[in-house]
C-alpha cells in the first residue's frame, strides 16, 4: 500500500474558499467522516479517513474509511456487503471533515449490528432505547 499525498493549501484563502483538495488530518492522521443516506438523507455512521482510505474512496467511488480499533484501511462492505456507493462528497470549510452522501448497497444497511443506521438508540431518561 502507497502513501497517499495531498497538497497542502498555500493560503488560508485557499484552504477554505479554493478548488484544490488540501484535506487536513489531525495528529493521528485522521479526519473524521459523516456519512448520509444520499437519499433519505438519514445519518448513517461517522467514521474515520486517513489519508490513504481517502484517496482509496476517491479512486473506487466506493467508501473506504480507517478503522480506529483494528488499525487499518477498511473498505465498507467488502465482507458484509454493505458497500457504500459515493454520490457526493463535501469537505467542511477548513478542510478538516469529510461529509460522505452515499447509496448503501447489499442490504442497505451500515451498521454491524444489523440496522440501517449506527445510530440507532434514543436517550430517554438517561437510558438508551433501540429506535430502528
Amino acid at each position: 500500500m502507497t502513501q497517499a499525498s495531498f497538497p497542502t493549501a498555500p493560503t488560508k484563502d485557499a484552504l477554505e474558499r479554493g478548488e484544490v483538495l488540501s484535506p487536513r488530518f489531525d495528529a493521528n492522521g485522521l479526519m473524521p467522516v459523516i456519512t448520509t443516506h444520499a437519499e433519505s438523507g438519514e445519518v448513517l455512521m461517522l467514521g474515520y479517513m486517513n489519508a490513504e482510505a481517502l484517496a482509496q474512496t476517491l479512486d473506487l467511488g466506493e467508501v473506504v474509511y480507517f478503522s480506529r480499533s483494528r488499525n487499518e484501511i477498511w473498505h465498507k462492505g467488502a465482507t458484509s456487503g454493505q458497500i457504500q456507493k459515493v454520490v457526493e462528497m463535501r469537505v467542511d470549510c477548513d478542510q478538516d471533515c469529510v461529509w460522505l452522501k452515499v447509496l448503501p448497497q447489499g442490504d442497505g444497511g451500515a451498521c454491524h449490528v444489523g440496522f440501517r443506521s449506527c445510530f440507532y438508540r434514543v436517550v430517554e431518561d438517561g437510558k438508551l432505547v433501540e429506535r430502528p
